[in-house]
């Protein structure tokens, strides 16, 4: 398996198996509800985690929580609420919405607030190395003292320089240099330091908290949005090799942004779409597809139409689970080797996710394998491998989509009652009849009671709304 390292921009391998993969994710900053950019960066990476396992890694996976940042103390000046009370509340949303999408919970996820004085403790360290200098209550990282600062996102300083604006009364040394400790202001929140109450800047957290839970002060993958590269993530590796003089992250990956119809997300624009207003609107399966029907490191586009399309290709999937589901155990066991389709499907798949985790690839191959089912169950050839071959291609399905890509395969139209089945049948004779306004009728019903009801070229498939 290969990942495109952002480092050296180039795609690499990761450690021939066995071996074990450290990994840590940027999370969230809890001033706010998470949008369905948030969503992207959660179920990506977490995708990924899953997939690694998948195919033998062991993986010890960090992401954290920034409880303690300028967007968070202006959060609660301007809602007349307490700093406190905007992080509890917004975790509580956080961890919500981490539910609701399907995304498991990191190994750890420590918060900025826990880990204060492993914060002060590197502060200090760099001081006393000459790359860190405190001054009226400040503490800022010396840039030019790291000569290989910019490595990651391949700017020269000088190049920096250029917009960076100057202010006269800017107490750095450096207009590039940044801020490891800020001192505290008249009803911030605080904490006790050598250089006076304050709290830690924004990307001393990161290093930090990465370096202590994963217990290496070398990861393996050090994962994030795009948006990330500059300043936050080129910091990190300045403040992190500064200190320890050893490699800070041998590969980075960064996933792509998100757009709506076109358009950067915020709440000016009107086009801010949280991760519960989403899902009230669309599935949580048809949201991943969407997520997966993109390569990671490319921008997506969210539309109601991909959306829709979305859904249509989701039912697809539970429609031959539930196909499957139907078709009678075998006695004869059947292995997956003994399935020709599903075998030549299964291997392009796994090198399709192999190659730089090419999700998207990946599910194409996966609608291919369904068309290929399909055929083989319509073909009704009743040898000995036929009920075995069908319900080996089910649980690959299984195994791969729900346990490594999280969606939902409960083929929900077994649980109809005996009068929602009535109708149900009902609408098939209409539309036999070609008798669309009871049609319609019925399909207007079924929906009053949570049913959807959609027609393809192989005739009616219904689901839970």
């Amino acid at each position: 398996m290969d990942l495109y390292n952002s480092l050296t921009r180039a795609r690499e391998a990761l450690p021939p198996l066995p071996a074990r993969i450290n990994m840590y994710s940027c999370g969230v900053t809890v001033y706010d509800k998470c949008h369905i950019g948030h969503a992207r960066s959660l179920y990506t990476f977490d995708t990924l985690v899953k997939y690694m396992r998948y195919r033998g890694y062991e993986v010890r996976f960090v992401r954290n929580i920034t409880d303690v940042d300028d967007k968070i103390i202006a959060k609660a000046a301007q809602t007349g609420r307490t700093f406190d009370e905007v992080v509890k509340e917004n975790i509580a949303l956080y961890y919500k919405d981490m539910a609701d999408l399907g995304v498991s919970p990191a190994d750890v996820e420590p918060r900025a607030t826990e880990n204060i004085p492993l914060m002060i403790a590197h502060i200090e360290g760099l001081i006393a190395k000459g790359h860190a200098y405190p001054v009226e209550g400040d503490v800022y990282f010396r840039v030019r003292s790291f000569p290989s600062y910019g490595k990651l996102s391949g700017q020269s300083v000088d190049k920096m320089l250029e917009g960076v604006r100057i202010d006269k009364d800017e107490k750095k040394e450096d207009p590039l240099d940044f801020a490891l400790w800020k001192k505290a202001k008249p009803g911030e929140p605080s904490w006790p330091s050598p250089w006076g109450d304050g709290r830690p800047g924004w990307h001393i957290e990161c290093s930090c908290m990465s370096i202590k839970h994963l217990g290496t002060e070398t990861l393996d993958i050090h994962a994030g949005g795009r948006d990330l590269v500059f300043p936050h993530h080129e910091n990190e590796i300045a403040q992190a090799e500064a200190l320890t003089g050893k490699q800070f992250a041998k590969m980075w990956i960064h996933h792509g942004l998100l757009t709506i119809n076109s358009q950067k997300m915020s709440k000016s624009l009107g086009n801010f779409i949280t991760v519960q207003d989403a899902l009230k609107k669309y599935s949580v399966g048809a949201f991943k597809l969407f997520f997966l029907s993109t390569h990671y490191a490319s921008s997506i586009d969210y539309t109601d139409e991909k959306l829709g399309d979305m859904e249509k290709g989701l039912v697809k999937f539970k429609a031959l689970i539930g196909r499957a589901a139907r078709v009678p155990s075998s006695k004869l066991e059947v292995r997956l080797e003994d399935v020709e389709f599903l075998v030549d499907a299964k291997e392009k798949i796994l090198a399709a996710m192999d190659e730089d985790f090419n999700t998207a690839l990946a599910v194409g191959h996966v609608f291919e394998l369904i068309t290929a089912a399909n055929r083989f169950i319509d073909t009704g050839k009743q040898d000995d491998y036929f009920e075995g071959s069908v319900h080996a291609t089910a649980d690959f399905l299984r195994s791969f989509l729900a346990g490594v890509l999280g969606l939902d395969l409960e083929d929900k139209s077994a649980g109809l009652s005996a009068g929602d089945l009535v109708l149900v049948n009902e609408r098939v004779e209409a539309r036999k009849a070609r008798d669309w306004k009871r049609s319609d009728e019925l399909r207007d019903i079924l929906k009053a009671r949570g049913i959807l009801v959609e027609d393809g070229k192989t005739g009616q498939s219904w689901r839970r709304g």
